[in-house]
């Protein structure tokens, strides 16, 4: 089974919203809501996420942005943006998903995330990253 597969199956098996496989091989799950726990890993340890693979609930632009630029290597997504696919292709990062949407929704489904909207376009990644983790 190759390794994306399997932080794709441990997202599903254990109702996670985050699994990473970090580069030593250790593999957690996160259950935070949003990019709370990205933020976390990330504020705890800028490298954290080198060479990782990542299994998500849902990305959008931000997370996809924020991930790319900490260097994660692979993501799968039970949910993925369109406007995620475009940050994660230019930056040739290897990505899967179960569901394309056009942009991430609020929370009362009514309309685009606050942070999807407030980003969409941003073409510098890098501020993206630095606005929300630094």
């Amino acid at each position: 089974m190759y390794n994306l597969q399997i932080v794709k199956e441990k997202l599903y098996s254990t109702n996670a919203s985050l699994v990473v496989l970090y580069s030593n091989g250790e593999c957690k799950e996160y259950y935070q809501n949003r990019i709370n726990d990205i933020k976390e890993i990330l504020k705890e340890n800028r490298e954290a996420l080198q060479g990782a693979i990542i299994a998500d609930k849902v990305i959008g632009k931000v997370a996809g942005s924020i991930l790319t630029v900490a260097g994660v290597k692979e993501i799968y997504a039970d949910v993925m943006s369109k406007y995620a696919i475009t940050v994660l292709d230019k930056n040739n990062i290897r990505y899967e998903y179960r569901n394309l949407v056009n942009y991430v929704q609020n929370n009362e489904k009514t309309g685009m995330c606050p942070m999807e909207s407030k980003y969409k376009e941003e073409s510098d990644i890098n501020k993206i990253y630095n606005d929300l983790i630094v």
